[in-house]
């Protein structure tokens, strides 16, 4: 947005849809709904021990709002201003949008996505509000490059909140190098006689910055980290990708677990492919003689043998992975999915801690019904959105205004982060890939504001 912009009733209007949405979901879902994970990151952050088991920032900020505001209301605000502020920062961008905007704002503000999940206390929804608007400001940055002094300001507020993203889900360092690139691009962009040298200097100097500003906060909070969060979910999906090799061909040799540790074995081959499911890696827990037997072995070996597994049997390997990842994508059965949540609820010893009783209200039961009814719809479908954001990112590469770049490297950023769960994903609970339907959201209504098209006739 250019200074002095006025700007017109369809820009008005659709501010209104969207602060008023922010409003209604602030007031419907205050002071939020926290789930087990919830709970316990609640009272990391108001006793500042960290487990490791989550990255500790979340943690970290919710006890900063907890300290000014005993509860989650604060952190429920700063979730929802993080969406709501991205999508009028989109709207800046263009001060006389089309109508078309202001109709498909209110289609946003109406969907579980944006009026029930800023008020669930979940890292996934912080992580992609975070990346969200970091993408925006780059946009911003990209419209009013020739302001040096915008310009900056706009590109630092991208990068420490695309860290912010990047310190708060383990792979959300994927958004944070598709931000550097995107930012790479558009300095290249707005230098064509330069192009290969400001790319270099803004996404590598932009990179570099970002890493010593995460490792130095990472650093910081680590300190106060007491457990082995990170090495102990490794191990956890070593185990789950050997049990699923196993279900899928029993015929499969595990030579080193059989000579050095045959009691997991033998569970494995038991137990482990007759609890097995490619929805969740929970249902292992039902076997205490399999949690004994992995307890009892070593998580070198157990790498290892993951590793030699997957040498000596690749196609089988990406072949499970490949059925995990569909239940996460595709989410076959929503409801075995978890796709929201409503109300508070967790492990007994934090909730007594915390002074927590369990809730489940006539406004939680209400939110549930209303969230419920869009469960079987294409509404809480990832499919959905990826058609949102291709049919965005077709339209935006087509016309490629400086602003277009953020936009086009933010759905670029979504794609490597839910690919990145090929390999990665143990369960196919849909919040893990809020971000990628919120960044189509978000880039259906930017391309909604001034539908891109070939460039009309001079002559004309």
């Amino acid at each position: 947005m250019k200074a002095g912009a006025r700007f017109s009733a369809s820009a008005v209007t659709t501010a209104a849809v969207i602060a008023a949405g922010s409003g209604i979901s602030v007031a419907v879902n205050w002071p939020g709904h926290l789930s087990y994970d919830s709970v316990i990151q609640l009272w990391e952050g108001r006793t500042m021990l960290y487990s490791g088991w989550h990255p500790p920032v979340t943690s970290w900020l919710i006890g900063l709002g907890d300290a000014i505001v005993p509860g989650t209301g604060l952190f429920v605000l700063l979730n929802t201003l993080l969406l709501s502020g991205s999508m009028l920062g989109l709207l800046a961008l263009q001060p006389k949008p089309s109508w078309r905007a202001a109709a498909f704002a209110l289609f946003c503000v109406l969907l579980p996505q944006f009026l029930l999940f800023p008020g669930i206390v979940w890292k996934d929804v912080l992580f992609a509000n975070a990346a969200l608007a970091g993408f925006v400001c780059l946009a911003q940055a990209a419209a009013n490059w020739k302001w040096l002094a915008l310009r900056i300001a706009l590109i630092v507020a991208a990068l420490v909140l695309l860290v912010l993203a990047a310190l708060v889900r383990q792979n959300g360092m994927l958004a944070l190098f598709a931000g550097a690139l995107g930012l790479g691009a558009i300095a290249a962009a707005s230098a064509p006689r330069s192009r290969a040298r400001y790319a270099l200097a803004y996404g590598i100097g932009g990179l570099g910055l970002a890493l010593i500003l995460a490792g130095a906060t990472n650093a910081a909070l680590a300190r106060r980290v007491k457990g082995a969060g990170v090495q102990q979910q490794i191990r956890l999906l070593q185990d789950y990708d050997l049990i699923a090799m196993v279900k899928s061909d029993s015929a499969i040799e595990l030579e080193l677990l059989r000579k050095d540790a045959p009691a997991l074995e033998r569970a494995i081959r038991s137990d482990g492919a007759r609890l097995y499911s490619a929805q969740r890696n929970d249902t292992l827990m039902q076997s205490q003689p399999l949690q004994d037997a992995l307890a009892a072995t070593s998580s070198a070996l157990v790498t290892r043998q993951w590793l030699s597994a997957i040498i000596e049997h690749p196609l089988l390997y990406l072949s499970v992975r490949a059925d995990e990842f569909g239940w996460l994508l595709f989410t076959p059965d929503i409801e075995a999915c978890h796709p929201y949540f409503v109300g508070v609820d967790g492990p007994a010893d934090k909730m007594a801690a915390l002074g927590l009783a369990k809730r489940l209200d006539a406004r939680d039961i209400l939110l549930d019904g209303y969230a419920g009814a869009f469960a079987q719809t294409p509404v809480f479908s990832h499919l959905t959105f990826v058609l949102i954001g291709a049919i965005a990112l077709f339209l935006l590469l087509r016309r490629r205004r400086p602003a277009d770049i953020a936009i086009v490297f933010l759905l670029i950023g979504a794609a490597l982060f839910t690919l990145s769960f090929f390999v990665i994903s143990i369960a196919c609970d849909y919040r893990y890939l809020y971000f990628l339907d919120i960044s189509a959201l978000a880039s259906g209504f930017y391309v909604s504001l001034d539908i891109p098209g070939p460039e009309p006739d001079a002559s004309g």
